[in-house]
């Protein structure tokens, strides 16, 4: 079993990402067709329709439903271009104590709470945008032109300034991020997870709010940014795709703002 640890993790994975993709795919929870205008024809249920969060006051289960859609997209994104770190920590702590028991479960946990945090300030956002009117519910993007302007122009800054450089040179590299905070034991591996969680954070938060934009259910942006997040993570050029996407936002705010 730990000769084979590491095709189980890579089993697992992929199909976790199955699963969230799948979700997302029917709709995760809220009964519509991703990035579909929301009107009456597009609901496949009045009992789901009444958890699609709108722009009055939202109830608890509006607020659960909306997190665990953020969550299941985060991982849905950015659990393939983390697989490569989430694996090499499996090689490695077999090669490290070949008689110990794998760890890889506690890392990927570590990991998935940073971003369940992130959704959750994600949901925090989209409700409070929702009050102010500045997020249509029907297509759950944003319905202000300044609005999407300001998120271009800051997510195209973003992407060009040394914090997103600091943060995607650690995670282009799973092998010196094991090396600088490698710890043993279940523990350890979770920290170890939350910490690559939070320099991921780090890297693709700006990414993510441009969500807001094109929509957060619109199945086609959602898979767009992922296929940049794994671009920026795993290609050799993956540094210059990241400043040539900067440069597109900033363009593409200008040219709405214009």
């Amino acid at each position: 079993m730990l000769a084979r640890h590491r095709l189980l993790s890579l089993i697992a994975l992929g199909a976790l990402v199955l699963i969230a993709w799948g979700w997302l795919l029917m709709g995760a929870g809220m009964g519509m067709p991703p990035g579909a205008t929301l009107g009456p024809a597009g609901l496949a249920d009045d009992g789901l329709a009444a958890l699609m969060p709108g722009s009055g006051p939202w109830t608890g289960a509006q607020f659960a439903v909306t997190l665990a859609m953020w969550w299941a997209m985060m991982v849905a994104m950015m659990l393939p271009s983390a697989a490569p770190t989430i694996l090499l920590h499996a090689r490695a702590v077999n090669h490290r104590d070949a008689s110990a028991r794998p760890a890889t479960g506690a890392f990927l946990l570590g990991y998935l709470l940073v971003w369940g945090l992130f959704s959750l300030l994600a949901t925090v956002a989209q409700w409070r945008l929702g009050l102010a009117a500045l997020l249509s519910p029907m297509v759950m993007a944003t319905a202000s032109r300044w609005l999407a302007t300001t998120i271009l122009i800051l997510a195209g800054l973003y992407q060009l300034s040394p914090w997103k450089d600091a943060c995607l040179r650690q995670c282009r590299s799973p092998a010196r991020f094991l090396s600088r905070h490698y710890r043993p034991g279940r523990a350890g591996a979770l920290h170890m997870g939350a910490l690559h969680g939070v320099l991921c954070v780090g890297c693709c938060w700006m990414l993510m709010a441009l969500l807001f934009v094109g929509g957060i259910m619109n199945i086609v942006w959602i898979a767009l940014l992922t296929l940049l997040v794994a671009a920026e993570k795993l290609l050799p050029g993956g540094r210059i795709m990241a400043w040539v996407a900067g440069a597109g936002c900033i363009a593409g705010g200008l040219w709405i703002a214009l």
